[in-house]
């Protein structure tokens, strides 16, 4: 008995090839979306994916003026606290000033006995002088009546002890002479050929006064940078020894950022070449636009304290980030401020090659000012 194969219907027929004609277009579209997407992506890599070097190891970085006292004594005030700006050159913390203004005092009258003492010595020198020549009048006067009873010895008007008292006195005259000789040369050695303020007694009596007033000028602690204050540990009546950390001083307008990318990472990466960057704090939709400017001149291991000894036999290799250091954009850093030890994703453009490794070597000016200028303008208006 044989069996006969199920008809379809002819409206299951029908309504099947429409399906499979939607599903071949489907999957030839798929494939058409796979193949585009490919294509698109190896042309966004040969063009511009493969000069990309990207790393998440980037934090902002930027300088952190410590602020310590240079003198010691007691705090008699605090002017900012933690998160204040402060301007360049403004008051943060005030230092008990009354002893150094009693050591300012004393220099001052010591510089004022000082000049009038080498003022004496200076007028000194015409009455040795005087001396000098009323000296050289007796010796004149001396010689010439010794040389008169000379001239009288055979005639019998003049004994031999006449003579040899004249001789006494001559001899007597020039001695006074010759020491009244010396006590000038040696006024004029302690005075010295130049004015008085230029004496080396007065010299150091006003290296003196210079020092005093100095140190009162340090009893205020001031702001060398414009920034935000942080880390304030200092508080009013604690007394400060020399170099004690009060505080910082953070200028949020000038940072970078460090970059450590792997050992393999940069073959070709130059200084000048363009960088794009993304803060945590932001998201990835604020960008910013930096530039290369250097790379270290070592690893982070080889800065360590205890660097690693790779040579006892027990090696195990660890790859290597080297910190690179990122300029970034002044206005794009105004419009949206960082701070120091942030995270960031940088990525770095090595398509540009005409760059150098290594700074050129030249000296550059220093990014941080001290109290420096201030202070000798301070010495130069007194």
């Amino acid at each position: 008995m044989t069996t006969q194969a199920p008809t379809i219907p002819p409206q299951v027929a029908t309504a099947a090839a429409p399906a499979k004609t939607r599903r071949k277009i489907l999957l030839l579209a798929l494939g058409a979306a796979t193949v585009l997407a490919g294509a698109g992506y190896a042309s966004y890599w040969y063009s511009t994916g493969r000069y990309l070097v990207a790393t998440d190891d980037a934090y902002v970085a930027g300088h952190v003026i410590q602020l310590t006292p240079q003198i010691a004594g007691t705090v008699l005030s605090v002017h900012a606290d933690d998160t204040d700006f402060v301007q360049a050159g403004s008051v943060l913390a005030q230092l008990d000033p009354a002893d150094a203004r009693l050591a300012l005092e004393r220099a001052q009258s010591h510089l004022a006995q000082t000049v009038r003492q080498t003022e004496a010595l200076y007028l000194n020198q015409g009455v040795q002088a005087a001396a000098v020549a009323q000296r050289e009048t007796e010796v004149k006067r001396a010689r010439a009546d010794l040389a008169q009873r000379s001239a009288l010895k055979g005639s019998g008007a003049v004994s031999e002890e006449e003579i040899r008292h004249a001789e006494d006195a001559l001899r007597g005259a020039s001695a006074a002479l010759d020491a009244s000789r010396q006590q000038l040369a040696a006024s004029r050695a302690l005075a010295g050929a130049g004015p008085v303020l230029e004496h080396p007694a007065v010299a150091q009596a006003k290296a003196a006064l210079n020092e005093a007033e100095l140190a009162l000028e340090r009893t205020r602690i001031l702001a060398p940078r414009s920034g935000y204050l942080a880390r304030r540990n200092v508080q009013v009546g604690q007394r400060v020894a020399v170099g004690a950390a009060l505080a910082a001083v953070v200028p949020l307008d000038e940072l970078w950022v460090d970059a450590n990318f792997k050992e393999s990472q940069l073959r070709h990466m130059r200084i000048g070449q363009a960088v794009k960057l993304s803060a945590d704090l932001f998201g990835q939709s604020v960008v910013y636009h930096g530039r290369v400017v250097g790379l270290s001149a070592g690893t982070g291991s080889a800065f360590n304290l205890l660097p690693a000894q790779n040579a006892t036999g027990n090696w195990i290799k660890v790859v290597q980030r080297l910190p690179v250091r990122v300029a970034l954009d002044p206005a794009e850093l105004r419009a949206h401020p960082l701070r120091v030890g942030l995270s960031m994703l940088a990525e770095v453009n090595v398509e540009q090659q005409d760059g150098a490794q290594l700074a050129p070597a030249q000296p550059k000016a220093a990014a941080t000012r001290g109290s420096a200028q201030r202070l000798a303008q301070a010495s130069a208006a007194r």
